[in-house]
């Protein structure tokens, strides 16, 4: 409706100044020539809109002018409310700040409205790990955060895994921290590694459970400039699946039967399905299927391939063929045949 898209367009230009008529096009997905009308139309009813040229122009409203939090619909209030993730404020150190944002906000808002959004805070929660998993807060998390909030490179520290179980590798990097991605419980740095052109345009994702240590960007030169055209959801979109897929370092060869082969999604990474999947022979005489399953480590694909139990059979690599036998000798030494229960 026409009536939402002016308060928005409104809010927009109060929220950020300059915006150009382009700019806003695309913000309210219409023509510059609606956002022409628009603006005109606001100026008739009053909100006191004005359109300047030149480097700082772009749409301003009159100094001092400020809209009133009292137009949100009650709709619009209980989305608000439930914008944030209480476990991501507490890791963030953010917990007491929320809080109180929420108090001055429910003081501005009209009694029918404010009614909303306490609705919406003791009928819904948003808890975001896994089941089954209690993820500890990483230790740097807050200090990183703050890093990001200031625009200020860091040089940190960073247990990079090991391939096929070897042990992690300390290496360290000077980044400029973008933003942080709370994901299935984990938090993610996105970074850009500084003075780096290199693949993907030296960006990097790294756990921030893996940082070991954190300091100041070396040479006294902490603050960046922030890419300004740079898209945070967009950007994590883009790369998160091929992130996944970095992780693959290992190819584990299995034999699987038609039921481990319908689970073998609910135990193995989403990335690696795919391509285990395609590589997939024909059923032979028997009904089994051989794949080639790509995982991080043959540690991991030994954790996964474990939950299928006997309709899993790992043929390569040797290795972990050989922990699988030791597994089965192990089971069948403790529940083979004349033993006894306790």
């Amino acid at each position: 409706m026409r009536a939402a898209r002016l308060i928005r367009m409104a809010l927009l230009i109060q929220s950020s100044p300059g915006l150009t008529a382009a700019a806003l096009a695309r913000e309210l997905d219409v023509s510059e020539r609606t956002v022409i009308r628009d603006a005109q139309a606001l100026q008739e009813a009053g909100v006191p809109v004005r359109s300047e040229r030149g480097r700082t122009g772009g749409y301003h409203l009159a100094p001092g002018y400020r809209t009133r939090l009292t137009t949100l619909r009650p709709t619009e209030a209980e989305t608000l409310f439930l914008s944030g993730l209480p476990t991501a404020l507490r890791d963030l150190g953010l917990s007491d700040e929320a809080d109180s944002a929420r108090l001055k906000l429910t003081a501005t808002l009209l009694p029918s409205v404010r009614a909303a959004a306490e609705a919406s805070v003791r009928r819904f929660h948003l808890d975001a790990p896994a089941w089954f998993r209690e993820p500890a807060t990483p230790e740097l998390l807050p200090e990183l955060a703050r890093a990001v909030w200031s625009d200020r490179a860091v040089e940190l520290a960073y247990a990079r895994p090991g391939r096929d179980g070897s042990p992690a590798s300390p290496v360290s990097r000077v980044v400029e921290p973008y933003g942080l991605v709370l994901k299935a419980g984990t938090w993610y740095v996105v970074a850009r590694l500084r003075g780096g052109d290199g693949p993907g345009g030296g960006w990097r994702t790294y756990r921030v459970d893996r940082v070991t240590a954190l300091s100041p960007a070396p040479g006294g030169r902490e603050t960046f400039v922030r890419d300004a055209d740079f898209d945070l959801a967009a950007h994590w979109e883009a790369r998160s699946y091929d992130f996944a897929r970095s992780l693959l370092r290992t190819t584990v060869t299995v034999r699987l039967t038609a039921w481990g082969l319908d689970r073998l999604s609910a135990v193995v990474d989403g990335a690696a399905v795919g391509d285990a999947l395609a590589s997939a022979s024909a059923p032979d005489a028997a009904g089994l299927v051989t794949l080639d399953l790509p995982a991080e480590s043959e540690d991991v694909a030994y954790d996964q391939l474990a939950r299928l139990g006997a309709d899993a059979e790992v043929l390569a690599p040797a290795s972990l063929r050989a922990r699988f036998r030791a597994r089965a000798a192990a089971l069948t030494a403790l529940y083979g045949p004349g033993v006894e229960g306790c």
